[in-house]
């Protein structure tokens, strides 16, 4: 094997050969296959396509064979050019890129839509946190617009800070995270399932058929008042429920609605190879059901009591409440053999927090105001596959994914 080509050092001659026009097939072998006449070495190729038109940058070490040689690059490289009906530019300078500086990070932004003000005000608060845009590109233009900065010089955390300020100010959802292998290798999601995997409450679902929704909805406002914990307020409801038929459970599994882009969100992440999870506070008469329909990896909630065929009023089995959801989220990553590093947790309620600042990835969905500040990042439209896009995957991975689907 011939020893790998050295780096150029800051004083060696480079050219930067750039070519823009009308996209076509051969455009890039037709460029590699001019320059392969000149004693040159790639040192960095990048190419975008935007609407149909090509834009192909290509830096190479500057040809050493004669005076003249470069010249006749030039030359032969303007000539392919016009001959393909494309513009050639050809800078001379030294050395490679710029080094990126230490901490780099992936920022996200989506935007329904996403104004030329919004990435203007994203950019501005990057670079005054000391960072540099090194790359942005695309990542899906439906259901929404999502944009990816790539940015080194700053460091994850207080870029995920000031942003989060930002998007809060023009109402767009940033995500920031670091970047490395990891990102890739997040292989755990754990998501809640009332209003975050289903747009339903549970147990109001139930309480509709028992006939006792306005006392529910009482007992939920003081939990909401803080007048009763969680487990407070789960037994007070639960108790309303007693008496009625087991037949109710299915009536409630039909009820059940799945959030918009449920179902790609978990077939993408099963294609990818990622383990997919439920933790509730409602119960697993639904979330048992959710499990064999959607093909998840686990799930667990409280348990409704059925005695003679009816529902006693009573749970069974330890609570899952908000110490609880972390601790499954916990226990599924150890049975998934996956960090909580990697993981991704989804929720909407405070019940969920605990869980979500667990999680490797924390996402705040459709939230209220305290989780979306205190989660890592928020996501504000009302399709559950765009955390897709927070994990780096594009929209057109996602086409492929359902293309190949059996």
């Amino acid at each position: 094997m011939p020893p790998a080509a050295a780096v150029p050092g800051d004083d060696v001659p480079t050219l930067l050969v750039k070519i823009f026009g009308k996209d076509r097939p051969g455009i890039t072998a037709g460029l590699c296959d001019t320059l392969a006449a000149y004693d040159v070495d790639i040192v960095d190729i990048e190419q975008v396509v935007t609407r149909g038109r090509i834009v192909l940058c290509v830096l190479v070490t500057a040809p050493t064979a004669g005076d003249g040689t470069e010249g006749d690059l030039r030359a032969t490289v303007h000539s392919w050019a016009e001959s393909m009906r494309m513009q050639a530019e050809i800078i001379s300078g030294r050395g490679d890129n710029r080094p990126r500086g230490t901490g780099r990070s992936h920022v996200t932004v989506l935007g329904h839509p996403l104004t030329a003000e919004a990435a203007a005000a994203v950019a501005s608060r990057i670079t005054g946190t000391g960072g540099n845009i090194d790359r942005i590109f695309r990542l899906a233009k439906y259901p929404v617009t999502a944009v990816e900065f790539e940015v080194s010089g700053a460091e994850t955390e207080p870029l995920r800070t000031a942003l989060a300020t930002e998007a809060a100010d023009i109402g767009i959802d940033v995500a920031v995270v670091a970047s490395g292998l990891q990102r890739r290798a997040q292989r755990l999601v754990v998501m809640d399932v009332d209003s975050t995997l289903i747009q339903d409450e549970v147990i109001e679902l139930f309480a509709a058929h028992a006939g006792c929704e306005a006392e529910v909805a009482e007992v939920t406002a003081r939990a909401m008042r803080g007048e009763l914990d969680f487990e407070q307020s789960l037994h007070a409801r639960v108790a309303l429920l007693e008496g009625i038929d087991e037949s109710v459970v299915d009536k409630v599994r039909a009820e059940v609605r799945l959030t918009p882009g449920a179902r790609t969100l978990i077939r993408t992440l099963k294609r990818l190879g990622y383990q997919v999870g439920v933790v509730s506070g409602g119960f697993t008469q639904v979330t048992d059901d959710l499990k064999e329909r959607l093909g998840l990896d686990f799930a667990s909630a409280n348990t409704l009591e059925v005695v003679d065929g009816k529902l006693t009023g009573r749970v069974i089995g330890e609570v899952v409440d908000r110490a609880g959801k972390a601790r499954l989220l916990r226990r599924f990553a150890a049975e998934a053999g996956v960090p909580l590093v990697q993981t991704v947790a989804i929720g909407d309620g405070a019940n969920d927090l605990d869980m979500l600042n667990a999680a490797g990835l924390g996402v705040a969905f459709n939230a209220k105001p305290v989780v979306r500040e205190a989660a890592h990042t928020a996501v504000n439209v009302p399709f559950l596959d765009t955390v897709l896009y927070l994990l780096g995957v594009t929209r057109e991975e996602v086409e492929a994914a359902d293309a190949h689907v059996d």
